[in-house]
């Protein structure tokens, strides 16, 4: 496939421009959490607790001017928003689900049981 440019980038494939979309380290767990349910600003950032209020921020901006959440203001004091998946960011959660697998495949082949992970989180918290 020839090199393409989108938004002054030079792309060389479609797998980097699909990860430049939803790639990273936190636009695909964001999507994740989206998936199942409609969350405010405050659920989301509870449920993803080791990312900033700033990176929040910004990355459901990204996915929001690029059409993978769609964010919903509502007139009320305290102000009050709610993010929902898009169909697009639909469409990628399958993506994200087959990474997600081989990367618990990946952790078992590198002895890192997810067990292990979760018990680590929760001695953390």
């Amino acid at each position: 496939m020839p090199d393409f440019i989108y938004n002054n980038k030079i792309y060389y494939n479609p797998v980097e421009f699909a990860m430049d979309r939803i790639g990273g380290t936190w636009k695909m767990p964001i999507l994740w959490r989206l998936k199942d349910h409609v969350l405010r600003y405050g659920e989301i950032k509870k449920s993803i607790p080791h990312i900033t209020h700033k990176m929040l921020t910004s990355q459901l901006r990204e996915l929001e001017a690029e059409g993978f959440v769609s964010r919903v203001v509502f007139p009320v004091v305290p102000p009050k928003v709610e993010y929902t998946i898009t169909a697009r960011g639909t469409k990628a959660i399958t993506i994200v689900e087959v990474i997600r697998n081989y990367g618990l495949e990946l952790m078992k082949d590198f002895g890192v049981p997810y067990e292990k992970i979760k018990t680590q989180k929760k001695m953390q918290s």
